[in-house]
């Protein structure tokens, strides 16, 4: 057996917890051999693959299920997919991930040191161990929703602060972080209910059926807490965007008040330096800089008590 699969049993109840954690070659040849797995999900397994999808499919002798959940990563700032698969059987659960998965790692490790805990484990049966599986990575989402929506309200205060510019790759961030986060759980729902409609009942049978609508429930939750930062942080960016554009306008009708009322300066000064000394104005008065001079500031005075009496200053 490959030394990166671990085996649990679970006391009393005959059940199988095999962990498997960077699935290559070595370890899907393992479960071809032992457990005659469809190829198909065999490939879905693979440690450097990942798939497109969360997806369950019965395949009679067991189950075949794959979730992904989000993982923030500190450094880009990025939410990421983290997948996870399951093959489930009436004896055995093996899951499959790249041990980067914290609630996961922390349920593994609680059962394997602490036999205590592996015997008073509720039903020790696959629909409960699957459900507290499911459940506490569920639970994992809503520290990163909290991280969100504690973003979403620093981006608020910024905007009103007058820090508007700084906050346009700040929004982006927090816009793709959504967006990545809504396309992890968007399948979510619908693969759980799969589970409950199996025809088989080999996970999810009358008597627990009630565990996995509580994880359809949650799953709508998520989804919505989701759908409201979605909305939020698209009013903050066409606030963000309007502020942006008033400031920007601002500066522009500034500018353009500042070039009309220095265009007699520029008239007169063009028109006092050509070339044509006879018949030049002033040209042999004594003061005639200084008369040019007062004509030009005369006229600029006359701009800005124009743009002054309508408003526009």
């Amino acid at each position: 057996m490959p030394k990166n699969i671990t085996t649990i049993s679970l006391l009393g109840g005959g059940l199988e917890w095999i962990n498997i954690t960077g699935a290559a070659k070595k370890e899907i040849d393992y479960l071809r051999r032992k457990f005659k797995f469809n190829d198909l999900d065999l490939k879905d397994s693979y440690g450097n693959k990942y798939a497109q999808r969360p997806k369950f499919y019965s395949r009679g002798h067991y189950c075949f299920l794959i979730l992904q959940f989000p993982v923030y990563r500190p450094p880009t700032k990025a939410i990421e997919p983290e997948e996870i698969d399951f093959f489930i059987s009436r004896d055995f659960i093996i899951t499959l991930h790249k041990n980067n998965l914290p609630p996961l790692v922390e349920l593994f490790n609680l059962c394997q040191r602490d036999k205590f805990y592996l015997s008073q484990y509720p039903g020790n049966s696959l629909p409960s161990l699957l459900y507290e599986m499911i459940s506490r990575l569920q639970e994992y989402c809503y520290p990163i929703l909290d991280h969100l929506s504690l973003d979403i309200k620093n981006i608020e205060k910024n905007i009103f602060a007058g820090r508007e510019r700084n906050m346009v790759t700040e929004i982006l961030f927090i816009k793709r972080n959504i967006l990545n986060f809504r396309k992890i759980m968007q399948a979510h729902k619908s693969v759980i209910q799969k589970i409950v409609k199996d025809s088989n009942g080999l996970i999810a049978g009358q008597a627990n059926k009630a565990y996995f609508h509580n994880l359809i429930e949650t799953t709508k939750d998520i989804w919505d807490i989701l759908s409201e930062q979605k909305e939020l942080i698209e009013a903050l960016e066409d606030t963000n965007t309007s502020l942006v554009s008033f400031k920007l306008n601002d500066i522009m009708r500034t500018l353009t008040i500042f070039s009309v009322v220095v265009f007699p300066l520029t008239l007169l000064a063009a028109i006092f330096g050509m070339n044509t000394v006879n018949g030049m104005p002033f040209a042999d008065s004594p003061h005639g800089f200084w008369l040019v001079i007062m004509i030009m500031l005369a006229g600029a005075l006359c701009m800005f008590l124009f743009f002054k009496r309508k408003k526009w200053l």
